[in-house]
């Protein structure tokens, strides 16, 4: 019988590529490698949220030949950015959801062969309507960010995620920064072949709908949940534990934890600009500087582009700063990188006159709001670990809240009465940039502290993170997986705090493991404690 049949963590526990700690997750990244389970799940990850993003604004990258072909007014141009995101508000709430009851192989897998549908669909629709209910549909699959970060996210140790998590995450956005420059050159390549402009665009769409089914099957075929295996093997056999019938209970940790919706906040302004940026682009230098379509798809990708590293600086940089601040340094870099986000979009809401200026500025821009969006997820991991998915799900959609938000806001009207010119609504996007970080400074974390305050080194991660159980679900060990978090989370501490922890039962080595059969033990010293000190606080209740 193997461990996970078992439900122990046994001399069977499996030899990885990479090394691992306590969880089994991997303290190290090793980017070119497709070692299993690891790496290969880190690649399934991004490359799938890569498809959705490169799905959901190729339509914007043909837009100017669309908008010519459906006969669409500029209100219906607008709303079709704004459809293009609305969907995933909800999607990215119930992928939370799904996430913690079925496990990220099975969700991810699914949702690349049920988005396939309207990506082919796009082609043959025939109104501006049609094509603003189609952009409703594959916009959806933007929710595939949330199995992206949650399968990163079980991979990898509590020291690296944010990294690991940024990576994964600007790799998928670069999908909006691809597809810029892909469809228009491919449709022009369809048109040469002597197929009319028209239906150019419309036979380009079956590229990234064929990639949608083969992702799919990949997923299925070379996925794993967890590095022990089935996610619903271990939930079954008590490695993954959770209370069944414990949905509505992960829903509201995650929505009762005021630091959630903080970090939505934040998230819609940052990740929700760059899903604005994406949608209006190419549209703007096309028609405010009288560039061909290829060229205005080319410079306007070089905002998405630059997520081939800016997003995952962005984690690098947090989980830098938490090596000698802990979570108090995570804070301060999203709350400085957004402030500058905000500048850069006031500066080039200002050259609207200058191409070389709009587009330096517009990259320096890119940059600092794609590393805000990382440096967001790398707090995301600490909120709740009962309710990660449902945390990770309400942050995400936080980020097509913002989005929806702004477009309707800044760059939505009709030529007889446009709310904002472009440049107009890029300075007070920008403005409202440079607000929304200060919420940041409310954040309070009892065992680490915050912005301005410290935390109380008597407190410790265990006495954080088991609040979220009942003492019924301790008593059955179904808190056993957030302890294990818990013990690798006390790096989160700063530097001057890691020396003067409470000396309880519940504190634990942060060093990893040598031989399996620690790893049970650790487990097992993490539960009876906790359930003595509910226990004991019962009791002193009563």
């Amino acid at each position: 019988m193997s461990s996970v049949e078992s439900g122990t963590l046994d001399k069977e526990t499996p030899v990885y590529d990479l090394p691992v700690d306590s969880e089994c997750k991997a303290t190290k990244i090793k980017i070119f490698s497709l070692a299993a389970p690891h790496m290969r799940v880190f690649h399934l990850a991004w490359i799938s949220f890569f498809m959705t993003f490169f799905a959901t604004f190729a339509p914007a990258a043909l837009l100017p030949l669309i908008r010519e072909n459906l006969s669409m007014t500029q209100a219906q141009v607008g709303i079709s950015g704004v459809t293009a995101v609305v969907g995933t508000v909800v999607g990215r709430l119930v992928m939370g959801i799904v996430l913690d009851a079925v496990g990220p192989r099975m969700s991810s897998a699914v949702m690349m062969m049920w988005f396939c549908v309207p990506v082919f669909c796009i082609s043959m629709v025939t109104s501006g309507a049609g094509f603003i209910a189609v952009r409703l549909f594959i916009g959806i699959a933007l929710c595939q960010f949330v199995c992206c970060q949650y399968w990163v996210g079980s991979m990898f140790n509590v020291r690296i995620v944010g990294t690991a998590n940024a990576i994964a995450a600007g790799w998928g956005n670069m999908g909006g920064g691809v597809t810029e420059i892909v469809m228009p050159a491919l449709a022009a390549g369809i048109a040469t072949g002597g197929v009319h402009n028209f239906s150019a665009w419309r036979w380009a769409f079956f590229i990234p709908g064929g990639i949608f089914v083969m992702m799919g099957i990949l997923i299925l075929v070379f996925g794993v949940d967890h590095a022990l295996g089935d996610f619903r093997a271990l939930k079954k056999n008590g490695i993954l534990s959770t209370n069944k019938g414990s949905a509505w209970l992960n829903v509201k940790c995650a929505l009762g934890n005021y630091r959630s919706w903080i970090l939505a906040l934040c998230y819609g302004f940052s990740f929700g600009v760059e899903l604005t940026v994406d949608n209006i682009i190419v549209l703007y230098l096309y028609d405010q500087f009288g560039l061909s379509l290829v060229t205005a798809g080319g410079l306007g990708a070089m905002f998405g582009l630059m997520n081939l590293f800016s997003r995952a600086s962005g984690g690098a940089l947090s989980d830098l700063m938490a090596t000698r601040f802990g979570i108090r340094g995570r804070l301060w870099v999203i709350f400085i990188i957004q402030l500058l986000s905000g500048a850069f979009c006031i500066a080039m809401s200002s050259l609207s006159l200058n191409l070389s200026g709009t587009i330096a500025t517009m990259i320096i821009f890119s940059i600092f709001c794609q590393q805000a969006c990382g440096a967001n997820y790398g707090v995301v991991p600490f909120v709740s670990r009962r309710a990660y998915g449902g945390v990770a799900g309400l942050v995400g959609a936080g980020g097509n809240v913002g989005a929806i938000i702004t477009q309707l806001a800044f760059f939505q009207g009709s030529e007889a009465s446009p709310h904002f010119t472009v440049p107009a609504g890029l300075k007070w996007m920008g403005v409202t940039i440079l607000i929304i970080p200060l919420s940041l400074l409310f954040i309070h974390f009892p065992m680490w502290g915050g912005m301005l305050f410290p935390g109380d080194p008597e407190v410790t991660e265990e006495d954080y993170y088991i609040q979220e159980w009942t003492a019924e679900e301790i008593a059955q060990g179904l808190h056993s997986t957030a302890m294990k978090f818990a013990m690798e989370s006390k790096s989160q501490r700063p530097r001057s705090h890691l020396k003067k922890g409470r000396a309880s039962d519940l504190s634990i080595s942060l060093d990893p493991p040598s031989k399996p059969q620690a790893i049970a033990e650790n487990v097992e010293v993490v539960q009876s404690s906790a359930v003595a000190q509910v226990a004991a606080e019962e009791a002193g209740s009563n």
